[in-house]
This record gives C-alpha cells, sequence and structure tokens, in this order.
C-alpha cells in the first residue's frame, strides 16, 4: 500500500535566481521606508546627540544605497530575461 508519490518541486537556478531578485526588488521600497526611520529614533535633545548635517547624510546615503541596490537588480533581471 504505497500512497500518491510526491513529485519533487524542482525549478531551474535561472528561475528560482529570477524570482528571488523580484522579491528583492519588491522589498526594497520596505527597506528604504525603514531605513529612513531610523533617524527619527536618534535622540536630538542631548548636547552630544548627533547633529542634523549627520542626519542628512545619512538620508542621502541610504537613498543613494538604494538607487545603486535598484540599478543592480534592475541590470541583473534585465540580463537575466535576455538569456531566455
Amino acid at each position: 500500500m504505497s500512497g500518491p508519490q510526491k513529485n519533487a518541486v524542482f525549478l531551474e537556478r535561472a528561475n528560482y535566481r529570477q524570482r528571488r531578485l523580484r522579491d528583492a526588488s519588491r522589498l526594497l521600497p520596505i527597506l528604504g521606508i525603514v531605513l529612513w526611520t531610523i533617524p527619527l529614533l536618534w535622540r536630538t535633545d542631548q548636547a552630544v546627540g548627533p547633529s542634523n548635517s549627520r542626519m542628512v547624510i545619512y538620508i542621502f546615503g541610504v537613498w543613494v544605497t538604494l538607487i545603486v541596490a535598484s540599478t543592480l537588480i534592475a541590470r541583473f533581471l534585465r540580463s537575466d530575461e535576455t538569456r531566455d
């Protein structure tokens, strides 16, 4: 008495990578929002707290990092599509 055989789920590596890259591109805005809200948690009322210039540098650094990350993800997704 053997039950129905379970077929192993197999995805080609290219399809798997492309799906994970699409997932990463969907999560990138959420990561950006989380990273941009971090300066709200910094204390600015203390004399030794972070200065406004450091906050602005952090925000623009996150912004540039998100641009670079989305460019790389888009480039890898585009190169995967041309291989098909």
